[in-house]
């Protein structure tokens, strides 16, 4: 890509998560024009309305791009360094041990800070288990896939038990509600809470992006030049992990978006890693917030998110494979 073109596809991945997060601000019960949210802003709004926006739906705003991004880059990463189009949270296990351990901690009827930190714990521990697995079997990205989806696997019957011992009038509920993802009643101090973590994981991946790159291309090119692969791997892994558990933590299981929106950002601005996370950061958080929009107007109702981006994912994500951008070479 030129500067020029480089510059305005910058543009752009600003432009599309702000201008939709205005429109999301603007649409609901109680519609809002755009100046008013401008001025709200700056602390020039009436009571009703900045009551409006800075209790229900600067928080949903914030959630929703910051769970979307944070989806995305992390599939970004793990499609990188696992060679593999269909990586992503869940692949490795982290979106099941994340549920395995809310699930627990709902059974146990623990408080929703503790529900949070045992999903994190859990999903931390499922990647320890993931990444032990494949390497005592000494193999490459490959099996370390299939260590995740056999983890994956056992952590979901795991979730299954405890759905069935559970006292089916209120813990049983909040477990199927959790595991089908929501960000209705994500308050700004859980946000707040889960950001540190987030910009943690974030800028450790933007400090391995050029060693991501070479691994993205082939492992004994990345020896050559001197990259420690399974030191780099490992880190990047840990940090992708931490960058999906935090937020599953709060939001609940939301599929596909980390693994189509990397292949729409490769699609846009090629290959290279610096780009390609960037520019997924920004699509999954416009998705999410798009998906969220959807999720509360469509019905007089709310629709469960992970329903809703199984829905929109599953097609693009064929569409993506039938016109060929989908390798599994």
């Amino acid at each position: 890509m030129s500067k020029a073109a480089r510059l305005g596809a910058a543009c752009g991945f600003v432009a599309l998560p702000v201008s939709l997060a205005l429109v999301s601000a603007a649409i609901g019960a109680f519609p809002i024009e755009i100046p008013q949210i401008l001025a709200a802003l700056v602390g020039k709004a009436d009571p009703q309305t900045a009551t409006v926006l800075y209790v229900v739906r600067f928080p949903r705003i914030g959630a929703a791009a910051l769970v979307g991004a944070a989806l995305a880059g992390a599939g970004a990463v793990y499609q990188a360094i696992f060679h593999n189009p269909l990586s992503s949270p869940y692949t490795l296990g982290v979106a099941n041990g994340a549920g395995f351990g809310a699930a627990l901690a709902i059974v146990l009827g623990a408080s929703s800070v503790l529900v949070q930190v045992s999903a994190v714990g859990w999903a931390v521990v499922s990647v320890a288990l993931t990444f032990l697995l494949a390497k005592a079997s000494r193999s490459g990205p490959v099996t370390l896939i299939l260590a995740g989806m056999l983890v994956g696997a056992f952590f979901a019957s795991l979730v299954s038990f405890l759905k069935f011992v559970a006292d089916p009038y209120e813990k049983l509920p909040q477990i199927v509600f959790w595991l089908m993802g929501s960000i209705s009643s994500i308050s700004t101090s859980q946000l707040a809470s889960i950001l540190p973590a987030l910009l943690g994981a974030t800028v450790v991946l933007s400090a391995l992006l050029w060693r991501l790159n070479a691994i993205s291309f082939d492992d004994k090119f990345a020896r050559s030049i001197g990259i420690n692969v399974s030191r780099e791997r490992g880190i990047a892994l840990f940090a992708a992990s931490i960058l999906a558990a935090v937020v599953i933590s709060v939001a609940g299981i939301v599929g596909w978006v980390g693994v189509v929106i990397p292949h729409f950002a490769r699609m846009i601005v090629g290959n290279d890693m610096r780009e390609v996370f960037g520019a997924s950061l920004s699509m999954g958080a416009t998705m999410l917030l798009g998906i969220d929009l959807l999720a509360r107007t469509l019905t007089s109702g709310e629709l469960p998110l992970g329903v809703l981006t199984g829905i929109v994912g599953v097609p693009v994500f064929l569409f993506l494979i039938v016109r060929g951008r989908v390798s599994f070479e």
